[in-house]
Order: structure tokens, then sequence, then C-alpha cells
């Protein structure tokens, strides 16, 4: 990523966060009805899981500026969501899904620059994520 881009998902990233709680249940309500087979990964009350994620969505673009010291604890979280059963097909729904909330939540701010610079950002911890739980199945097997 470059600096232009990490400054778009950091500054959008602002201006979603004020509406944290209606974000994670967009994100949420569209997750599930583009992916209702994976609604019983997830806990029936979503409610903390919803403020994870939000907080999580927080650190990584907050990190994007040190990506390189980052990305250990995004290996960290590939690993554990392989033990919840997460798969590659998993991460390509989930960007879906976040991409349509910011598109929702920034409205006209939601440039082509924009939605570019998150899907760059989100290939970049989704591969790093994926690579890891790939590494954590092959141990276990």
């Amino acid at each position: 990523m470059n600096s232009m881009q990490i400054a778009l998902v950091q500054t959008s990233f602002a201006k979603v966060a004020p509406i944290a709680a209606t974000a994670a249940d967009l994100f949420y309500g569209r997750l599930f009805e583009i992916a209702p087979q994976i609604r019983p990964m997830f806990p029936e009350d979503l409610t903390e899981q919803k403020r994870k994620l939000m907080a999580m969505l927080g650190t990584a673009v907050a990190g994007l500026s040190h990506l390189d010291t980052m990305l250990s604890t995004v290996r960290a979280l590939g690993r554990r969501h392989a033990g919840y059963g997460v798969t590659e097909e998993h991460y390509g729904l989930v960007a879906s899904a976040l991409l349509w909330t910011l598109e929702q939540g920034l409205g006209e701010d939601f440039t082509f620059e924009v939605e570019e610079a998150w899907a760059i950002a989100y290939s970049v911890l989704s591969t790093t994520m994926i690579e890891a739980a790939n590494e954590e199945v092959a141990r276990a097997a």
C-alpha cells in the first residue's frame, strides 16, 4: 500500500467510527444476507462480536502506517480464525460485506479511490490471515 491509499483508508474510517454500532449492524446484516450458511459460526447475540469487529478494524486501520509491526498480530488472528472454521472462501464474503458497509456509511465519500484503497488494505490483511491459517491447518495435520 502506498501512503495515499493508507491515508484514504484512515480518513474514511474516521468518518465511519462515529457510527460504529450502525456500521457493525450493516456489516453483519449484509454478511448474513449474502452468506446465510455462515450465520451458525457466530453467537446468537452479536453484541460483543460487533464490538470486536469495530475494534479490530480500528486497530488494523491505525496499524496500516506500521504494517510490518502489525502483521504478527494479523497472523495470530488468522490462526485463531482457522480454529473457528473460517475458510478462504469466507474472506471474500467478508470483503464484499465490508465494502458494501463502507459504501452505505460513507455515501458519496465512498469514491472509487477510497474503495480501491480499502480493497487493497483488506487484501493485504486477509492474505496474511489466510497464509497463517493455512500454516496452522498444515501444522495440525
